[in-house]
C-alpha cells in the first residue's frame, strides 16, 4: 500500500515539476514531492508540499541560486492535482530558504524589471522636499555579515539636479538584531547638507528594516538574514494562495 502511496505521490510530483519548469524562464533543476494518496487527493487533501530548484530565473533578469520551501497540510483543487497541477482551495503557511548570489543581486539590480520598480525616494528636509532618482547600485558580499553598497543617484533640491555617488556598509536584519548602518560616505558630489546626508541615513535605516516583501500577490516575512562571503542567505515565511510559478 505504501509503494502504491509513492506511486501517486511520484506522478503527481513530477507533472508539478514539468508544469512549473515549463512557466519559469530558466531552470537548473527543481524537484517537488508531493506528499499525499488517492483517498486524500479525492477529498481535495495533501500532507504537504516541498519544493527545491537550484537556477531558477523567475523574472527576466532575476535568478535565485536556491530555494526550498515547504508547506503545512493543504486544501488542494482534487482534479488539477490529478493532472499535476496544484490549485490550493484554501491559503497555507509556508517557509522559504533562498540563495541569492552577488553576481545574481547585481545582475538583477541592472535589469529592466528592477528599475521599473525603483521609484524617486522623497524626503522632507527641514520643511523642503528632497527627492533620490536611483541611477545605478552595486552589491558587495564581504561575508562577516555585512552588505557594502556603491550607487549613483541623482539629487533633486529647489529645483537643482546634481548627481550623488556614495558607498555604505550595512549589516541587515536578523532573527536577534535590527539592521544596523555602520557607514556611509560621500564620493561624487560635494556641497550634500549634513540635514539631507542625515535624513538619507535615516530613510536606509528605516528601509533596511522592513520586515517584509512582496512578490506577486504573495507577502514575505523575513525571519532572518545571512551574509556569506558572495551570497545571501533569506529564511522567509509566507501564507500561499497559489502554488508560486512565474509571473509573465
Amino acid at each position: 500500500m505504501a509503494d502504491e502511496h509513492r506511486l501517486e505521490e511520484k506522478f503527481i510530483s513530477q507533472e508539478a515539476e514539468k508544469r512549473i519548469s515549463e512557466k519559469l524562464d530558466e531552470v537548473e533543476k527543481i524537484e517537488i514531492d508531493v506528499q499525499t494518496d488517492f483517498l486524500k487527493i479525492v477529498q481535495g487533501q495533501a500532507d504537504r508540499v516541498s519544493i527545491a530548484g537550484q537556477g531558477l530565473v523567475i523574472q527576466e533578469g532575476i535568478r535565485v541560486q536556491e530555494i526550498k520551501l515547504q508547506t503545512d497540510s493543504i486544501a488542494i483543487n482534487p482534479f488539477s492535482a490529478l493532472f499535476g497541477q496544484i490549485e490550493l482551495n484554501e491559503p497555507v503557511n509556508a517557509i522559504a530558504r533562498i540563495i541569492l548570489t552577488e553576481v545574481d543581486i547585481n545582475h538583477a539590480l541592472s535589469s529592466d524589471f528592477i528599475r521599473t520598480q525603483m521609484q524617486n525616494l522623497e524626503l522632507n528636509v527641514n520643511g523642503k522636499i528632497v527627492s533620490f532618482e536611483p541611477q545605478q547600485i552595486q552589491v558587495f558580499l564581504p561575508g562577516d555579515g555585512k552588505i557594502e553598497y556603491r550607487g549613483k543617484v541623482l539629487l533633486k533640491e529647489m529645483g537643482n539636479t546634481r548627481p550623488f555617488g556614495y558607498t555604505a556598509i550595512a549589516r541587515p536584519r536578523t532573527h536577534s538584531q535590527p539592521a544596523m548602518l555602520e557607514s556611509f560616505n560621500c564620493t561624487e558630489g560635494g556641497g550634500i547638507s549634513i540635514e539631507v546626508i542625515t535624513a538619507l541615513m535615516q530613510k536606509a535605516q528605516e528601509l533596511m528594516n522592513i520586515p517584509y516583501f512582496k512578490w506577486e500577490d504573495m507577502v514575505f516575512h523575513i525571519k532572518d538574514i545571512k551574509v556569506e562571503i558572495g551570497s545571501l542567505i533569506l529564511l522567509l515565511e509566507t501564507q500561499m494562495k497559489q502554488i508560486p510559478s512565474s509571473s509573465r
